[in-house]
């Protein structure tokens, strides 16, 4: 599998719809990607709601002294990126290798599908998302050729990019990191979603900001495999002041890890929240996409009344959302 994925990982830089591609569509042009500022619009914390529904169970109260003591631990290791890399599965060392060779257009259809067909595991991956109502095929795609062409090469791209990155995400030891671990990689793999959808109308590159939505969250699973090192207790603490920390310190681990990973600079930059280009830059598009994933999944838990949908984000907002509902997991 390593094989043809290092040589399929590969493509233009800037990673835009292709006509073999079937993109779906981004944006509305002029479609801000701030939520609309009115007295209307509820006032809901998502990353306190999103952190909350994360640690679920009992909500007792942890003592302020356990927090700050958590609290201390994990910026210590946002300090120090090597160090936070060792708490989650390394990524494939192919990954780095396929972002290095991303313009490199060689490889064909035909061939990916050829050595497709040696894995069984990924072939069913494929010709289900191709069957997936995002795509929506006219009629069942029931060969990998025909799920290839239809997926195009951005979509193959991110299935096999998804593919690599969930176990490390997704499947986790330890009681915390065990409970959360899956939900994160679902509001993961929609963060990643929206960003790509998003990223042409703001000119950023689509398969970075996809990079990024996957990634952006892997410093809270290092948090979580942390606090079950060193925390005993029978729920997580949940106090705001300490979701607020943990979040901004997540950051900075996922952004350092991204480094040691050997990711795009810009995707590293986006995920520490280097907004300075504002909505625009990659850092922007990511930001705007994770809320997004947050509300799609705090929606979708019945954390969140749909009715407020309309009052809560924009029309290529509520696009975006729609096409989050729908997307393969």
């Amino acid at each position: 599998m390593i094989n043809w994925i290092t040589r399929w990982f590969k493509g233009s830089g800037a990673a835009q719809a292709t006509g073999q591609q079937r993109a779906p569509a981004a944006p509305t042009a002029g479609a801000s990607l701030a939520p609309p500022f009115t007295t209307e619009v509820p006032v809901i914390d998502l990353p306190l709601l999103f952190y909350r529904y994360l640690a679920g169970g009992p909500s007792a109260e942890v003592p302020a002294a356990t927090e700050q003591l958590i609290l201390d631990e994990f910026a210590r290791l946002a300090d120090s990126p090597h160090d936070g890399a060792d708490l989650v599965p390394r990524v494939p060392a192919v990954i780095p290798q396929l972002l290095r060779s991303l313009r490199d257009d060689a490889m064909s259809g035909a061939e990916l599908s050829r050595q497709l067909a040696q894995d069984v595991v990924l072939v069913a991956e494929v010709i289900r998302e191709a069957n997936s109502p995002y795509y929506s095929p006219a009629a069942p795609v029931r060969t990998i050729e025909g799920a290839v062409m239809l997926l195009g090469q951005n979509g193959m791209r991110m299935l096999l990019a998804r593919v690599a990155f969930r176990p490390i995400i997704s499947m986790q030891a330890g009681r915390f990191a065990h409970q959360c671990a899956p939900l994160v990689w679902r509001q993961s793999e929609s963060c990643a979603l929206a960003a790509s959808l998003s990223a042409p109308s703001a000119g950023a590159n689509v398969f970075e900001a996809y990079l990024a939505g996957l990634l952006h969250h892997v410093g809270l699973i290092v948090a979580l495999r942390l606090i079950d090192q060193i925390y005993s207790g029978a729920s997580l603490p949940r106090s705001a002041h300490f979701c607020a920390r943990l979040l901004a310190d997540a950051r900075r681990v996922s952004a350092g890890i991204a480094t040691v990973w050997e990711f795009p600079p810009s995707v590293a930059a986006a995920i520490a929240g280097d907004a300075a280009g504002g909505p625009s830059s990659l850092a922007g598009v990511l930001a705007a996409a994770d809320r997004l994933a947050m509300l799609r999944l705090l929606v979708d838990a019945g954390q969140i009344d749909p009715a407020l949908l309309p009052a809560l984000a924009d029309t290529g907002e509520l696009a975006i959302l729609e096409q989050l509902r729908v997307a393969p997991h």
